[in-house]
């Protein structure tokens, strides 16, 4: 085995300490239950929400349905790799595009993690490691919001902890299946996001890491065992290769053009709120809370009673999950200020896995009352933040489809300004009515991200606004707006200006609290 301080991305699977006080005798059914409890609840709110789609989920839905001839093209003006909306494309052929129906692919790919997690928690802890692993997993927000998302995040999780489990194998009891299918993780990764590879140049680095470590001591089946992962995970990579063109197509002139790149601070804090559930006090004292326990999981080591030792040296059974969440977060730093790119939270999938592990780990220091109240509190914030998760809209565009199908005649013309309000509103809309987008008189199923901002400045308000109220002649208007993007704080209250310039404009909704809010504006012809 390599010495303590080499980075082994798999040294936190090691067989538990049977003589440790804290283990499985102290164990009461109580905990279980309630863990049972959670986790029944749990598989429920994977699958349940009642908020629209909004922007991310409408546009990959509207990807996913065109043809599989179409798709390629799609998504070079949208900035993803492939494999997710090609599986959502075969899951909508056999399940439909309702709403329920197209998040439900992630809540099967977040149900499908659990019995992993189960095992990866039993790997550095037993028993006892496998529950608590299943206590922070139970009801986290981040995995239920990502669970009824129709995004890519849940299936990122679930390969990440898939190829960890492969990996500890392969470093344990390498053969040439296992060979193949990390492989094949690896490859499956980064045809899902383009995040994975900074969580795999951390792998790498770890992997080339122990093989100088075992030529230097002279410990050959290493030097092979870590050759041969190497050159699987490079292999996974070739497979990767075909996509390379569009991937440097979409860095060129696709991205997040009203964003910046993201401090590591920030990336921290972010990443903490989301994982609680949101920005609400509640979520952001469950953030901190898992933080706290992660902490205990790198650096504590349970005596028994209400004593932890703390090695700020870090314990080795936590030194490997961070590692991979540290590193991947700080290549990414690097990565976005070089290339100007920046970070979301969502991003942190290809991480979170060990968030949870190293969490579940912290847990396993606690003795019995202690960890009683820990679990409490965790799966208390957590049922909250999975409630919220239900209950809150994501989204404004049923409220503002609503608005116009109780006002609008047949042959009505709905103006989106911004574009990225049109996937989810014209949703809900079905195809009724003329609609049109903010500056190019586009369809509003997608949105074409290809040099976004320089395709804004070369259209003026002025003349959108003058063709707009000669494409509608005497028919109403509607505009949906909302004046909360940094590409269009000044563009669409310029647009609502200037066609009322023209009608007399009637306000029939303002801006809620949803993460995309909107508002609407009829706009009838002037009286003949």
């Amino acid at each position: 085995m390599p010495p303590p301080s080499t980075p082994d991305l798999a040294a936190a699977a090691v067989d538990p300490d049977e003589t440790d006080p804290l283990a499985w005798g102290s164990w009461t059914r109580a905990f279980q239950l309630l863990i049972v409890g959670a986790l029944v609840v749990g598989v429920v709110l994977r699958f349940v929400t009642t908020s629209p789609l909004w922007l991310d989920e409408a546009l990959s839905v509207d990807i996913a349905r065109l043809p599989l001839s179409d798709l390629v093209e799609a998504l070079r003006h949208d900035g993803h790799p492939p494999l997710y909306y090609l599986l959502l494309h075969g899951w909508m052929s056999v399940f439909g595009e309702g709403d329920v129906a197209v998040r439900a692919m992630s809540g099967v790919f977040t149900v499908a993690a659990l019995p992993l997690f189960w095992i990866a928690g039993k790997r550095f802890g037993g028993a006892r490691g496998a529950w608590l692993t299943m206590a922070v997993v139970a009801v986290s927000p981040y995995a239920l919001r990502y669970g009824t998302e129709t995004r890519m995040y849940s299936l990122v999780m679930l390969l990440v902890l898939a190829g960890w489990l492969l990996l500890d194998d392969l470093l344990r009891r390498p053969n040439l299946a296992r060979l193949v299918g990390f492989s094949a993780i690896v490859a499956l990764l980064l045809w899902t996001h383009y995040w994975s590879m900074w969580l795999l140049v951390v792998v790498g680095i770890a992997l080339i890491v122990r093989l100088v470590h075992a030529h230097r001591d002279g410990r050959p089946d290493d030097v092979r065992m870590a050759r041969n992962v190497i050159l699987a995970m490079v292999a996974g990579g070739i497979v990767f290769l075909p996509w390379l063109p569009n991937l440097l197509y979409q860095g060129a002139h696709t991205g997040t053009p009203w964003a910046r790149p993201v401090r590591p601070t920030e990336m921290l804090t972010f990443t903490l709120a989301d994982l609680g559930g949101g920005g609400q006090a509640e979520a952001i004292t469950l953030g901190w809370f898992v933080a706290l326990l992660m902490a205990t999981g790198l650096t504590g080591r349970g005596l028994g009673g209400a004593h932890i030792d703390i090695d700020l040296a870090t314990r080795p059974k936590g030194r490997p999950f961070a590692i991979a969440i540290v590193g991947t977060l700080t290549v990414g730093c690097v990565v976005g200020y070089a290339t100007g790119a920046t970070y979301a939270s969502r991003y942190a999938a290809v991480f979170i896995p060990f968030v949870f592990l190293l969490a579940a780990l912290g847990l396993a220091q606690l003795s019995r009352r202690p960890l009683m109240i820990a679990l409490v509190v965790l799966l208390g914030l957590g049922a909250i933040g999975g409630y919220r998760n239900v209950t809150v809209d994501r989204s404004d565009a049923r409220r503002s489809a609503e608005a116009i199908e109780a006002r609008a005649d047949d042959d009505a013309l709905v103006v989106f300004c911004p574009d990225q309000l049109g996937p989810s509103t014209a949703r809900v809309l079905d195809g009724r009515y003329d609609q049109v987008t903010y500056p190019r008189f586009e369809s509003p199923d997608l949105v074409d991200w290809t040099d976004y901002t320089e395709r804004l400045d070369e259209v003026t308000v002025d003349d959108f606004a003058r063709d707009l109220l000669e494409r509608a002649g005497d028919r109403q208007i509607f505009l949906v707006y909302s004046t909360e993007y940094i590409t269009h704080e000044d563009t669409c209250p310029a647009l609502f200006n200037a066609i009322g310039a023209k009608r007399v404009p009637e306000v029939l909704t303002t801006t809620t609290e949803a993460w995309e809010p909107s508002a609407v504006a009829l706009f009838d012809p002037p009286e003949t």
